[in-house]
């Protein structure tokens, strides 16, 4: 990841905005966006019923491995991943080359409805993310930041 965004107030309200309309059309019960390495940066819906870190680091990982699996078949990665329960289930969509939507719903709803407006709502997400980068705002990292001496004032 290039750039760490820091979101405003107003970016913070559209990433909601975006993400409850997401959850009201796939009625499903919780969405979670996060970046490669399993930071939440936005999450809607009901949170109380899990520990959405945990989640976000397990699927950061999971969504990992799978990207390898399919490499070693010959594609770049596998964008959704779906993992079935009993009751609850789990669809993992990538937005962008840093970014994953986890949504966690149940029977009320279906994978298909589910993946498909994950798919709508990842495009928005993508567009959205780029501009917040673009805002000037964040921080952003260098290789050549750690590697230099550090100078000491005498």
């Amino acid at each position: 990841m290039n750039a760490i965004p820091c979101l405003t107030i107003e970016n913070v309200a559209t990433l909601d905005g975006l993400l409850a309309d997401f959850l009201k059309k796939a009625d499903a019960d919780l969405t979670i966006v996060i970046d490669r390495g399993g930071n939440v940066i936005s999450q809607c819906g009901d949170i109380n019923v899990m520990d959405v870190t945990i989640i976000a680091a397990l699927a950061a990982g999971s969504f990992a491995a799978t990207r390898e699996l399919a490499r070693r078949i010959g594609e770049v990665e596998f964008n959704a991943l779906f993992h079935q329960g009993n009751g609850t289930h789990m669809f993992m969509n990538s937005v962008d080359d840093d970014t994953i939507m986890i949504t966690v719903f149940g029977k009320n709803t279906t994978v298909g409805l589910v993946r498909f407006y994950a798919s709508n709502t990842a495009q928005s997400l993508g567009t959205l993310l780029k501009t917040f980068g673009q805002e000037g705002h964040g921080f952003t990292f260098d290789a050549a930041d750690v590697m230099q001496t550090p100078v000491f004032a005498e």
